[in-house]
């Protein structure tokens, strides 16, 4: 198992935790099929009404899709098969409310998770950052996800950037993509307390509030995900190339901003 869920009957709240530590709490094909199976399965348990995802260890939340996974491609260049686009809760027809609590490295395919949490708390020493430019591969589903939080050209940046800037907690909360900064190791607590707040409400008046947030950007962000296939399979380069440019930039340095 890759995730560790942690469920209190006496709140109503459930902990999920990105379980990989060793490989910076990555989504490998395990991994994805366990975050897709234990938002449904919330869907049917009444105990749980509020959840709090993070990640294992203090270097990272999550470092998006693991570079190991093999994802085979329809020939077609219309169609691409992307293991991230339902590992979130909304993708799974959750509408209980997720809050994200974030340390380390948030990069790349995180922003999946992140986009799907109602709201993100992150601690001091939390980074945001998208490799995929760098490596040339197209920022699509994650710059329509972060599209959504934050200022146009904040995310235009943030995307373009590559791994030459990480965007600090600090200037996340600026942004909007980040609602509250604590100090390293208080980010989960901090999650769970509000979470139990949330929790102590009528469950259908909470759900129906997420629905209703949600709904007002919903639109937005089918008609541009449908756009997304096409454009990673115009703009993405082959895989060797890409792991040709992943193996020379290793290690390179980054600003922090």
């Amino acid at each position: 198992m890759t995730l560790r869920t942690e469920r209190d009957k006496e709140t109503g709240v459930a902990v999920v935790t990105l379980d990989r530590p060793e490989k910076h709490n990555a989504i490998d094909l395990a991994t994805a099929a366990e975050l897709a199976a234990v938002w449904r399965e919330f869907r049917y348990d009444d105990e749980v009404r509020a959840i709090v995802l993070t990640g294992a260890g203090e270097k990272a939340f999550c470092t998006g899709i693991d570079r190991s996974a093999v994802v085979p491609q329809p020939s077609s260049p219309y169609s691409v098969d992307d293991p991230l686009i339902a590992v979130g809760p909304k993708a799974n027809d959750l509408w209980k409310p997720v809050i994200a609590a974030v340390r380390g490295m948030a990069c790349g395919g995180a922003f999946y998770l992140l986009g799907e949490a109602d709201f993100v708390i992150a601690a001091e020493d939390a980074t945001f950052f998208d490799p995929h430019t760098t490596y040339g591969m197209v920022s699509a589903y994650e710059s329509v996800h972060l599209a959504l939080r934050m200022p146009p050209g904040e995310v235009a940046r943030l995307a373009l950037m590559g791994t030459a800037e990480r965007v600090s907690a600090r200037r996340a909360y600026e942004t909007g993509l980040v609602s509250e900064v604590t100090a390293p190791g208080e980010e989960v607590a901090a999650a769970v307390r509000c979470a139990e707040v949330v929790a102590g409400y009528p469950t259908e008046a909470v759900q129906g509030t997420v629905r209703a947030v949600w709904s007002a950007h919903e639109p937005a962000r089918t008609q541009a995900f449908a756009r997304a296939p096409h454009l990673i399979a115009l703009g993405n380069l082959p895989p060797d190339a890409q792991a040709g440019l992943f193996g020379a930039r290793q290690g390179g340095g980054f600003r922090v901003r």
